[in-house]
Order: structure tokens, then C-alpha cells, then sequence
């Protein structure tokens, strides 16, 4: 019995408080980030550059092992009403469940599409205003 109360507190000792969640509700922490390159991107279902620009992220977060994308949804609906606009625009990249604009430091985005680009140490490289295309936020990835 002790050795179980033993393994039980030894396994949640090394269970971190997520940093934030997305709107599945799967926990996320910034350090099991580090290395690689965030792309955080802003969208709303009405905004029709961002429905032109979501594959293009898909294709981003699928095609490089170095870089994560995550997604904001601008309006920050209900939760059910979030889970039916991800469907409805087929993103599969994980959307934060609250804005992180707050805690990472940077002004909320006024204009959509918007993508913030968060280099491997952390420190944001760019904020590109604007549709992008793989392309494009490869070059900014480059770049930064």
C-alpha cells in the first residue's frame, strides 16, 4: 500500500499545471515548446482571407517537425459554438481556448488575419498583418 501512495504522489509531483488549454480541453506548457517555433494565428469565421489561409496553416503545422501552430478564435464564442466553427473551417492545429495575448506579451491583433510568429527561444519575431501562405511564413520563420 505504501509503495502504491509512493508511485501515486511521485507521478503528480511531475505532473505540471498546463500553461494554457485549448478548446478540446488538452493542456499545453510553453517549455515542451522550446526549440522549436510557434506560429499563433489569429481567425473568424466572417473573415474571408482567414478561410483562404487556414489550409495553408494546416500544411505548415503538418509538413515541419520544428514548428507548432496554434489558433485564436478572434470572436472567443461558447465553447460549442467554438468546437462547430473548427469544424466548419477544418482546422486540425489546436485553437487556445482563452486569447493569450495577455500573458505572452504582445497587443491584441485589430485586424484579421494576424499571425504571430514566436521564435525557438521564446521571443516573439514578427507579427505579419495579413493572408500568408506556407510560403510566406516560412520566409518569415527565416527570417526572424
Amino acid at each position: 500500500m505504501k509503495q502504491l501512495l509512493l508511485l501515486t504522489l511521485l507521478l503528480l509531483a511531475g505532473c505540471a499545471q498546463p500553461d494554457f488549454v485549448d478548446t478540446r480541453g488538452n493542456g499545453y506548457r510553453y517549455a515542451d515548446y522550446q526549440g522549436k517555433t510557434m506560429v499563433i494565428n489569429y481567425w473568424a469565421t466572417w473573415c474571408a482571407p482567414c478561410i483562404k489561409e487556414i489550409p495553408e496553416l494546416i500544411a505548415l503545422d503538418e509538413s515541419h517537425e520544428d514548428i507548432v501552430v496554434f489558433g485564436v478564435n478572434f470572436d472567443a464564442p461558447p465553447p460549442e459554438e467554438a468546437a462547430a466553427q473548427i469544424e466548419r473551417m477544418k482546422i486540425t492545429f489546436p485553437v487556445y481556448a482563452e486569447d493569450p495575448y495577455p500573458v505572452l506579451g504582445f497587443d491584441q491583433p485589430q485586424v484579421l488575419p494576424t499571425t504571430i510568429i514566436i521564435g525557438p527561444d521564446g521571443e516573439i519575431r514578427s507579427t505579419l498583418v495579413g493572408p500568408q501562405t506556407e510560403e510566406t511564413l516560412l520566409e518569415a520563420i527565416r527570417a526572424g
